[in-house]
């Protein structure tokens, strides 16, 4: 499969994304210590990030339409380095809250952006395999998020390793703005008042609101997963380090070998039973995790980082496919509830966790997919 410049460009742009907005997740058991505050509280990092998201992904579409797609995206790339490395700096929880914040402020500009430009750039016949590669390289840097500054906070802290995710931020800055050309084919949706027409038009699609559902409930389970399961296995018996609880994130990397053929899943059965095949496999492996031994945890772990992924891609792509007018705007609400689901996720987690521990997290993950699948058999032709 071959992958030309302005592919490789969009898939460091997903990496820069996400290594950004899971920096901090694999330390979350070790910072809690340092400061002193409970799971809950320094899962707020989490919450402040993805909220940040969600408030102004709406509105990235009119922000390109004044400076463009690809000036936005590679400014984004640059600014993000800013909080990345004030957080290094920060000597209390709600300092770090903040610089979180306003780091989640500058993701939209990048993943909105760059999932639009897929659709306009790009044929129809070649959406789906390039949103594939940016969800590969969204995959990448999800992983690089997790287990990069979890592995360095044992050897340099937890400030020296926000200060390597900074340094990777902005090679791929470079990269992109190197390689990225700019675009060709995208029409300015007309501005906010447009946009706002564009968003109440999607919101009565009711593909598209399924496919915001997936989206929801996507980022709802990663994080309430990958949060919370950090916790689970830094307690006796597992007692797992800072550098095992990273090194749990290489799961992510085995989506990076499926998700590029998602195009042809979609060929062979159709959008609506492919997704619903990979949810009942995504409750098999949450159910997985409930069991004592660590390999079964590290497959049920794989297993859902994998349905995650493709769920993710299908429904990315097919945002960009029904929405033919406002793409930006829809990708744009996509986004946003997105990234409400991961703050919904790092919420209700941690309500689960301390009511029920780890089995009631894993109850909420199974409930928000039934959920999901629900929705998607309803709604999805």
């Amino acid at each position: 499969m071959a992958i030309d410049l302005r592919s490789f460009a969009v898939a460091t742009a997903g990496f820069a994304s996400f290594v950004n907005l899971y920096s901090p997740q694999a330390l979350l058991p070790k910072l809690a210590g340092e400061f002193h505050v409970s799971a809950g509280e320094i899962s707020s990092l989490m919450t402040a990030g993805t909220a940040a998201i969600a408030l102004t992904a709406p509105f990235t579409g009119v922000l390109a339409d004044i400076v463009g797609r690809k000036r936005l995206i590679t400014a984004a790339m640059f600014l993000i380095v800013v909080p990345t490395v004030i957080m290094t700096f920060a000597t209390t929880v709600p300092e770090m809250v903040f610089w979180r914040f306003i780091q989640g402020m500058m993701v939209p500009p990048i993943f909105t952006v760059a999932v639009a430009y897929i659709g306009d750039e790009w044929p129809a016949s070649d959406v789906a395999r390039v949103a594939g590669l940016y969800m590969v390289g969204s995959s990448v840097g999800g992983f690089s998020g997790r287990f990069i500054p979890g592995f360095l906070t044992d050897l340099i802290g937890w400030r020296s390793a926000f200060d390597v995710v900074a340094l990777l931020t902005l090679i791929a800055a470079v990269i992109v703005a190197l390689t990225l050309t700019r675009e060709r084919h995208f029409v300015p949706s007309g501005g906010l008042g447009a946009s706002a027409r564009y968003m109440v038009r999607h919101i009565r699609d009711p593909r598209l609101i399924a496919t915001f559902a997936i989206g929801f409930g996507v980022l709802f389970n990663f994080v309430a997963t990958f949060t919370y399961i950090g916790f689970h296995l830094a307690a006796p018996p597992y007692s797992f380090s800072a550098t095992f609880i990273g090194a749990l994130f290489v799961t992510y990397l085995a989506s990076s070998v499926v998700v590029p053929w998602v195009g042809r899943g979609i060929a062979l059965f159709g959008r609506r039973r492919l997704v619903l095949g990979i949810i009942a496999a995504w409750i098999v492996g949450a159910l997985l995790m409930l069991l004592p031994p660590v390999t079964l945890i590290l497959f049920g772990l794989t297993l859902c980082a994998v349905c995650g992924m493709l769920c993710q891609t299908v429904a990315t792509g097919y945002v960009t496919m029904t929405a033919k007018e406002g793409r930006s705007s829809a990708v744009g609400l996509y986004a946003s509830i997105y990234y409400v689901g991961g703050s919904a996720g790092a919420f209700l987690g941690g309500i689960a966790w301390s009511l029920a521990g780890w089995p009631g997290c894993v109850a909420t993950i199974a409930a928000m997919l039934v959920i999901i699948a629900a929705i998607v058999a309803a709604a999805w032709e």
